[in-house]
């Protein structure tokens, strides 16, 4: 079958609709907004970096203009979403929760030991959380023999937990100040959840599918980073089988020489961008893959808290601004929660022409932000285009 031909502007609409940014309250507003953006995306990424209000957070307020940071907890309390390692750490719907059990499965079989300490240490501590309920890491005294000599050198409680939580045997809920707290999954999983373990097909299938749905159009690299955990894995070859049956549409972009493109043949493709501004986490689905933004979007993205000091370009915590269909700039901001400010360290645009509609649409995006992250003033310390950064202040007064 010939691949579909779409043009450039065509593609950013479908991927950009497939992530729930084609529109402000695109899933409406409230709680049910937040599930059915879950139930949408698949996965939702969680990240401790509280630069700015944490990334998961940030994914739904950027998308729910009233979005309360309690909801994500109170899902997963009523059983509707839960968090687990799928291929990063993130919140998925709990009725894909069967679809987790190979990736348990792979840890399980990773983490097999025959040391008799470890096994104990295990034991002993899945038997403290059925005798007691839900634990956490300050539950269980410091059993460290030696000094930390590192971030990540765990004591054995915390690696025995985190190993159990890997392995299925554990699931966590968060507390209010976003401490993990484990309990047994028969406590937190709904009595009615399909627990049934997948085929190999079944699990493969279910990957392309949810990725596509996610991503809109996707390479088969994407969908292969969503298995990565489950060696051997039959995403490449379920792909061209989708396709063969008709599962599957192979999708050519006008302008773009790639490799294959995939997407769902019931994606919608009738869609209208309301031009709004959005101000995105790195983490969010349309940043985590830095060669989707290059390909369909042209732009150069790289989180830098990775990147050392003295070589980064635009700071710690630069945070993508996307106006329609545009990556218009990039703000490396530090929410003072003391001071109740939103320090904006650099505001760097990139080389195109703004109207004084999309600067409109960037302080508005900008007051929301400032209110999200519990703050009451913004600070401007620089920027590559002080004309566009001067109109943008003088919003604010």
């Amino acid at each position: 079958m010939e691949p579909i031909l779409l043009s450039a502007s065509l593609a950013r609409k479908i991927i950009l609709h497939a992530a729930g940014l084609a529109q402000k309250a695109q899933f409406g507003t409230g709680r049910e907004a937040v599930y059915r953006l879950i139930d949408q995306l698949g996965f939702v990424q969680l990240d401790t970096n509280y630069v700015v209000e944490r990334a998961h957070h940030h994914v739904m307020a950027a998308r729910i203009p009233d979005y309360d940071v309690n909801w994500l907890a109170e899902l997963t309390e009523d059983g509707l979403i839960f968090e687990y390692f799928t291929s990063d750490a993130g919140y998925l719907p709990m009725h894909d929760f069967r679809f987790s059990l190979p990736v348990k499965q792979a840890f399980a079989d990773r983490h097999k030991t025959t040391d008799k300490q470890e096994i104990n240490l295990m034991k002993q501590v899945l038997d403290r959380v059925e005798r007691e309920g839900p634990l956490m890491v300050g539950d269980f005294e410091n059993d460290r023999v030696e000094a930390s000599s590192g971030w990540w050198d765990w004591r054995p409680a915390k690696v025995a937990l985190e190993r159990l939580y890997l392995d299925g045997e554990l699931m966590i809920a968060r507390t209010k100040a976003f401490h993990k707290r484990y309990d047994l999954p028969m406590n937190m999983v709904p009595d009615d959840t399909d627990i049934t373990v997948p085929t190999d097909q079944e699990y493969a299938r279910f990957v392309i599918r949810r990725t596509l749905k996610a991503l809109g159009i996707a390479y088969a690299k994407e969908m292969a980073w969503r298995a990565r955990y489950v060696k051997g894995n039959l995403v490449k070859q379920e792909l061209a089988k989708m396709v063969t049956e008709g599962e599957l549409l192979t999708v050519q972009i006008e302008g773009l020489k790639s490799a294959t493109l995939y997407m769902l043949p019931d994606q919608p493709t009738a869609i209208e961008l309301s031009g709004e501004a959005f101000i995105l986490s790195p983490f969010d689905i349309l940043n985590v893959f830095r060669h989707r933004l290059k390909d369909f979007f042209g732009f150069d993205y790289q989180i830098e808290c990775f990147v050392p000091a003295a070589k980064r370009k635009y700071g710690y915590f630069s945070l993508p601004i996307l106006v329609g269909d545009t990556f218009v700039a990039r703000m490396d901001a530090k929410a003072d929660r003391k001071q109740k400010v939103l320090i904006v360290h650099n505001l760097h645009f990139e080389g195109l022409e703004l109207g004084e509609a999309a600067i409109t649409k960037i302080i508005s995006a900008l007051k929301a932000f400032v209110h999200f992250n519990q703050c009451r003033d913004i600070e401007f310390k620089k920027s590559n285009t002080p004309a566009y950064l001067d109109a943008i202040a003088s919003g604010f007064h």
